[in-house]
């Protein structure tokens, strides 16, 4: 079990400008969540990250992935950070480091309590403005959260990227009551998305369901695909397009 005291250590970066440290915030009882931060001096809004599949990245003291490091959101924490963004990326809590993981758990008060307590942690460094943002399964986290934590001022919007739209085993995004979301919310969806559960012909089915009066999608092209059309060097994964992809939802999130 992780220690229920904050331990902050300091990794390295890539690039000399980035602070970079590791996080143990306690949430639940005899719970923790570890999280990566990495900032700018002074950021301009704050993206907490939410990666795809079973969501445990095995994060290590030292800022090291035990899984999960080629994901679309993880590989790209320092293009983020070069936009002005402080990124706080999340493991799976202390009480779920193995299998299944955040399997089964994305939609529980357990998770939205991990939450709330990462937002109140982050209110403590910076008040700059803070998004929620997932990748294929995280979006599911992300999704959730919009339509709970919606008496949850500290959020002041969601990023969708590569959205889980459907799943016979689990709920999908469109399954749930999107209808109570509020706050601005970003889609980013590749149109090659080649993944089962992100047909991008499915896309208006979500659109269509976001009440938010700020919403918008914006439809990827370009770059490559390798291997499982599921995994982070697909399309599903923006492999090849980045830097375009960041820069795009940095924009999008520092002008709402």
């Amino acid at each position: 079990m992780r220690f229920l005291t904050i331990l902050i250590v300091m990794t390295l970066s890539l690039y000399a400008d980035i602070l970079s440290k590791v996080i143990d915030v306690p949430t639940r009882s005899n719970v923790s969540e570890r999280l990566l931060v990495l900032s700018p001096d002074v950021p301009k809004a704050v993206v907490v990250l939410f990666a795809g599949g079973h969501g445990g990245i095995q994060l290590t003291s030292d800022g090291k992935f035990g899984w999960g490091e080629g994901n679309f959101l993880i590989r790209t924490r320092e293009l983020f950070v070069k936009e002005g963004l402080m990124v706080v990326i999340v493991d799976a809590p202390s009480d779920r480091q193995s299998e299944p993981y955040l399997n089964s758990f994305r939609q529980t008060k357990e998770h939205l309590q991990d939450i709330n307590a990462i937002v109140a942690w982050v209110q403590t460094q910076t008040t700059a403005p803070l998004w929620l943002v997932g990748t294929s399964r995280g979006t599911q986290s992300v999704a959730y959260a919009a339509t709970e934590l919606t008496e949850q001022k500290a959020i002041h919007g969601f990023v969708l990227t590569s959205t889980i739209l459907s799943d016979p085993k689990s709920k999908a995004v469109t399954k749930m009551d999107l209808e109570k979301i509020t706050k601005p919310i970003l889609v980013v969806h590749h149109q090659n998305d080649g993944c089962s559960h992100c047909s991008f012909d499915l896309i208006p089915s979500l659109m269509s369901k976001l009440n938010a009066s700020s919403k918008e999608l914006i439809a990827i092209e370009g770059g490559q695909t390798k291997g499982d059309p599921c995994n982070a060097f697909g399309y599903h994964g923006f492999n090849g397009v980045e830097q375009e992809v960041v820069s795009k939802i940095s924009q999008w999130v520092l002008s709402h």
